[in-house]
């Protein structure tokens, strides 16, 4: 999520399209125990636009993203 909004729903938002994500992904074959939905709202910006700073809407949008963590299965 980007920085505009409460804190508690830009943490609620975030997790929403998290499971999204989860959800699309599962629709297409990919079994459920192996994904994990994790929304950190606004906590994890990718640039300088946090709460009082003021940033153009192309800044916001890119810390409006969904991020994919790869992990070899245990041996």
């Amino acid at each position: 999520a980007d920085s505009r909004g409460s804190s508690d729903y830009n943490c609620e938002l975030s997790q929403k399209r998290a499971q999204s994500v989860v959800n699309y992904l599962s629709s297409k074959g990919i079994d459920t125990n192996r994904l994990k939905a994790k929304g950190y709202g606004d906590t994890q910006p990718v640039n300088e636009c946090v709460k009082g700073v003021k940033c153009p809407d192309s800044k916001l949008r890119e810390n409006r993203r969904v991020e994919f963590r790869f992990y070899l299965p245990k041996k």
